[in-house]
């Protein structure tokens, strides 16, 4: 049974990182503040004015809305469409449609992890809290704070390859996970996410990240110390 549960905390350790960063993630995909902001700050309206569509303001906001019903649809394909001159015109073309599809295969992946992960590290503080009288408490808070550094270590990586070179680091993780090149498309697709979007998006996401990492983190902390527990830092 110790063998059970030393393999179950090591588990708890892996998957926290991986549900701090779906969770935030999927935060992310499903706030439409997130793109009305990065239409406004990047003049996507003037840029796709140049380009030959006239939107305003409430137009943009329906775009980001749009967006984020067909991430949580069944749909395969978007279908966006805005008015001009009184009739209904196609957002994007066939390779942006196809790139989005690919792209929404992605943020399903990241709902699965985050369900699963998100079920397992539950089911593993329940026990931990409620096994043999709270026994296990003590460990559950080593391997949370175990697995908010992790988190926070990864992130500071990130971060820093964000700062450092942000456009290469972007652009290697379009060759790793896309299996074809719709995503350099040229459209309103990259007219309405400018490379400073997804600069930004990607700063959100980890400040999000170690956010959370901070506070399960600093929770564990304190509990250990007030239980007289930290020499068990070095034990998850």
């Amino acid at each position: 049974m110790k063998v059970l549960m030393s393999i179950a905390r090591y588990l708890f350790i892996v998957s926290l990182p991986f549900l701090l960063l779906t969770a935030v993630i999927a935060g992310a995909v499903n706030c439409s503040w997130l793109y009305t902001h990065g239409f406004e700050k990047y003049n996507v309206r003037q840029s796709l004015a140049e380009n030959g569509f006239s939107l305003t303001g409430t137009d943009m906001t329906k775009i980001a809305l749009g967006f984020i019903r067909y991430w949580n649809s069944n749909e395969q394909y978007i279908n966006l469409t805005v008015q001009q001159q009184g009739q209904s015109v196609a957002l994007f073309n066939q390779d942006e449609i196809i790139h989005f599809r690919d792209v929404k295969k992605l943020f399903l992946l990241d709902y699965n992890v985050l369900i699963g992960t998100l079920f397992y590290c539950l089911f593993f503080s329940w026990v931990s809290v409620f096994r043999e009288n709270g026994r296990y408490r003590k460990k559950l808070a080593v391997a949370t704070l175990w697995g908010s550094g992790i988190t926070l270590g990864l992130m500071l990586a990130l971060g820093i390859g964000t700062l450092v070179d942000f456009n290469n680091l972007f652009y290697d993780f379009h060759l790793l996970v896309f299996t074809n090149t719709f995503w350099s498309t040229e459209g309103n697709m990259l007219l309405l996410f400018p490379d400073g979007f997804w600069y930004d998006a990607a700063t959100y996401i980890v400040i999000g990240i170690a956010a959370l990492a901070v506070i399960l983190g600093g929770s564990s902390w304190i509990y250990l110390a007030r239980h007289k527990a930290k020499g068990r830092l070095f034990q998850p």
